[in-house]
């Protein structure tokens, strides 16, 4: 399975790589209300032509499986528990606020991944989907929104909806503007996890412009990372 978070080309720039290897995904699990057409018309609309080689690919793929009748359904997976919530087109029409937020348990650790989900998207989910509340509740890492500028934050998602999680991953190549200046605000949200490498004290924000790449490892009850 590969996870379309969001239909911009910095998420899936490598897909077509994949393709090359020879390497097949079983299901691409995206916001199910862009179909193919819409993904190509959002990037070139406005006579800007900004669909990148990975998206094109994966509109492609998308768009011959749908051909096909091959229904895009996430494996059975022991062990684990997937939970996936999305803002409907043509309610939004940007990339980032019909992000997937896609939500991983696994053995009880709760993983979120909101793609590039700004403040707009996020309050018309918690006003239209209540189910959602308990999956924010009971996040323990969560990975910053939109790399971790200040348009991801959504304030009420900490202080009305209980959003507490252990640790809060920026993924991120280098810094490159202002609003990316919010590891203190995550920090103040994280309740923190110790022994990460070798730091001695607690650590509430990583970072992959600064930590590197984060492997989470489950250990019995336990997940640690590394």
């Amino acid at each position: 399975m590969l996870v379309c978070t969001n239909f911009d080309e910095d998420h899936m720039s490598g897909f077509p790589d994949l393709e090359e290897r020879g390497i097949t995904v079983g299901c691409i699990l995206g916001n199910p209300t862009v179909p193919p057409a819409t993904i190509v018309k959002l990037k070139t609309e406005d006579g800007h032509d900004n669909l990148g080689k990975g998206i094109e690919a994966v509109a492609r793929s998308l768009a011959f499986r749908g051909s096909i009748g091959w229904q895009q359904v996430p494996p059975q997976i022991p062990g684990v528990n997937m939970i996936w919530t999305w803002n409907c087109y043509p309610h939004f029409e940007d990339e980032n606020n019909l992000s997937l937020v896609f939500t991983l348990d696994v053995f009880g650790h709760r993983f979120m991944f909101p793609g590039d989900m700004e403040c707009a998207g996020w309050r018309h989910l918690f006003a239209n989907c209540t189910q959602f509340f308990p999956v924010v509740s009971g996040v323990e890492v969560l990975v910053a929104a939109h790399h971790g500028r200040n348009n991801g934050i959504c304030p009420d998602m900490f202080g009305v909806y209980a959003c507490k999680p252990k640790l809060v991953v920026i993924s991120d190549d280098y810094k490159q503007f202002e609003t990316q200046e919010t590891t203190d605000f995550y920090g103040s949200k994280a309740s923190g996890i110790y022994g990460f490498r070798t730091d001695t004290g607690v650590r509430k924000v990583l970072t992959t412009r600064c930590d590197g790449p984060l492997v989470f490892s489950f250990q019995g009850s336990n997940c640690v990372v590394y």
